[in-house]
C-alpha cells in the first residue's frame, strides 16, 4: 500500500496529536514547527476528559491520566476568600467520566512527540501553503529557515521547564510569537496529500485560504500564567472571581502550583515597571495563596499575553486538501478551558475521517472533518465568550448579583455548578466501525 504523506504546519497540542493519529494510520508525517526548538512552551493546561478520551484513540491517554492532582474540593471564591461554590473532584469525575487533569504543556508535548518517530518533528522551520491541492493534485508547502536542511529534526526529551518562553501564549502554538528561528538559510518545497495547520490563532495558513474572513478579535483581557512550587501552606484549588479581574491556583502532580490571572484591559498595554508588580497591585491583598504565589515568582517568568479569540465562525475547516485545526479554527476565550481540549479533539476527529485507504478523497474526508467539527466548535466559542464577559463583570451591583446567583446555585450542590459543562466535557470521539462521529457523537453545547 502506497504511504500517504501529511504535512503538519506547528508543534502545538493539536498539531502533534493529529501527528501521532495520523502516524499510527500508516501515514507518513512531516511536522514543521517555526520556533528553534519545543522547549519551553507555554504553562500549564487543563484536559477535560473529552480530551482524554481523544487520546485513548491514540493510546495515551490512561499515561495522562496518572498525571491528575486533583483530588477532594474545589470551587469559586471571592477575593476576600468566601466560597461562592464547591465543586468536588469525584462529582466531576461521575458526571463526566474520568477526571480534570492538570500538567504542564511541556509535559504533554514530551508525551506526543514520545509517540512519533525519529525525525518526524523538524523546527526551525517557517512553512507556507502556496497550493491548497484539490481531489487531482496535491498540496504544496514553501519551506524556509535553518531547520529545512534536516538538521533540527527532533523527537522527544522536552524539558518541562517553568513554564516561560517566547511564542507560548493563548491562542499560539510553541512557534505562533517571536522568538522564532530566522528563516534565511535556506528554502525548498514538499508535496502532501494532507496539510494540517495547526499554526495557533494568527494562523497565515487562514488567511491564505480564507482571506476574506475578519480573523481574531481582541477580548477586551489580557492574561498572566505562571507555574511556581507549591506555597508552604496548604489550600484548595480554586478559581477566584473580582471586579473585572480573575485568579486561579491550581496543583500540579509534581508538587508545583500552576497559576493563571485575567484582567480588563486595553490591547497592548503592559506594567510600565514589571508583570509580578502589576500582579501584585490587582491581586496582591487576595486570599491565600495568591500573594504567597506572587512572593516566589521573578518577574521574567511571568508570561503576559492579550486574549484574542475567533467569534466569526469560518465558512469551513477546509480547503482543497489542507485542513486547520485548534486555535487556527476557532480559538476561544480561556473561561471554559477548552481551548487545547478542543485542538485534541480536532486532531482525532481529523485522522478518523482522513483514514489510511488508498482512496483517500479530500472532498470528501476533509467535508465530513468541518460537518462535524465546525458546528461544535463555534457553539463552544460562543458560550466560552458568554462566559468570559460574566467573569470581567467590572461595575460593582452586576458584580454583587453575579456574586449572590453563583451562590445560590451552588447550594444545590455541585452537579448543577458542572452542568455547565454538559455537552462539552461529556464527548466521545468517533467510533470506528464505519459510523460517522456527527449526531451520535457529538453532545449538543447550549
Amino acid at each position: 500500500m502506497e504511504q500517504h504523506r501529511a504535512v503538519v504546519v506547528g508543534a502545538g497540542i493539536g498539531g502533534l496529536t493529529a501527528a501521532v493519529a495520523l502516524h499510527q494510520r500508516g501515514w507518513q508525517v512531516t511536522v514543521l514547527e517555526r520556533a528553534a526548538d519545543l522547549a519551553p512552551v507555554g504553562a500549564g493546561i487543563g484536559l477535560a476528559p473529552n480530551a482524554q478520551r481523544a487520546l485513548d484513540v491514540v493510546g495515551l491517554g490512561d499515561r495522562v491520566r496518572t498525571l491528575s492532582a486533583w483530588q477532594g474540593d474545589g470551587g469559586m471564591r471571592t477575593p476576600a476568600g468566601r466560597w461562592l461554590a464547591r465543586t468536588d473532584s469525584r462529582a466531576a469525575a461521575d458526571r463526566f467520566g474520568g477526571p480534570l487533569v492538570l500538567l504542564h504543556r511541556a509535559t504533554l508535548v514530551e508525551i506526543l512527540t514520545s509517540a512519533l518517530p525519529e525525525g518526524a518533528v523538524r523546527t526551525g522551520v517557517r512553512a507556507t501553503v502556496t497550493d491548497p491541492g484539490d481531489d487531482h493534485r496535491p498540496a504544496r508547502v514553501t519551506l524556509a529557515g535553518a531547520g529545512t536542511g534536516g538538521g533540527s529534526e527532533l523527537k522527544a526529551g522536552i524539558a518541562a521547564g517553568p513554564g516561560v518562553g517566547p511564542g507560548a501564549g493563548p491562542g499560539a502554538g510553541p512557534g505562533a510569537g517571536p522568538g522564532a528561528a530566522p528563516a534565511t538559510e535556506s528554502a525548498t518545497e514538499l508535496e502532501a496529500e494532507l496539510v494540517l495547520a495547526a499554526d495557533g490563532i494568527h494562523s497565515a495558513t487562514r488567511r491564505t485560504l480564507f482571506p476574506d474572513h475578519p480573523g481574531p478579535r481582541y477580548s477586551g483581557a489580557t492574561s498572566w500564567r505562571v507555574v511556581v512550587p507549591a506555597p508552604a501552606r496548604a489550600f484548595a484549588p480554586h478559581e477566584t472571581w473580582g471586579a473585572g479581574r480573575l485568579w486561579g491556583s491550581q496543583p500540579l502532580k509534581d508538587g508545583r502550583v500552576y497559576a493563571y490571572a485575567m484582567a480588563v484591559a486595553p490591547a497592548g498595554a503592559y506594567a510600565p515597571d514589571d508583570e509580578r508588580a502589576e500582579l501584585l497591585r490587582l491581586f496582591g491583598d487576595w486570599h491565600h495563596p495568591v500573594p504567597e504565589i506572587l512572593a516566589d515568582v521573578a518577574p521574567d517568568r511571568i508570561l503576559r499575553h492579550d486574549v484574542h479569540h475567533l467569534p466569526d465562525a469560518l465558512p469551513a475547516f477546509h480547503r482543497g486538501r489542507v485542513a486547520l485545526l485548534g486555535d487556527a479554527a476557532h480559538a476561544m476565550m480561556p473561561s471554559l478551558g477548552q481551548g487545547g481540549n478542543q485542538a485534541v479533539e480536532d486532531a482525532v476527529v481529523l485522522a478518523h475521517h482522513a483514514g489510511a485507504a488508498p482512496d483517500f478523497l479530500p472532498s470528501r474526508a476533509l467535508a465530513a472533518y468541518t460537518a462535524d467539527r465546525l458546528p461544535r466548535t463555534s457553539a463552544i466559542v460562543r458560550k466560552a465568550a458568554r462566559t468570559g464577559a460574566i467573569t470581567m463583570l467590572s461595575a460593582r451591583p452586576a458584580v454583587a448579583l453575579r456574586a449572590a446567583l453563583v451562590s445560590g446555585v451552588s447550594r444545590f450542590g455541585p452537579g448543577l455548578v458542572l452542568r455547565g459543562f454538559d455537552g462539552i466535557c461529556d464527548w466521545h470521539p468517533p467510533v470506528e466501525a464505519g459510523r460517522s462521529t456527527g449526531e451520535a457523537h457529538r453532545p449538543r453545547v447550549s
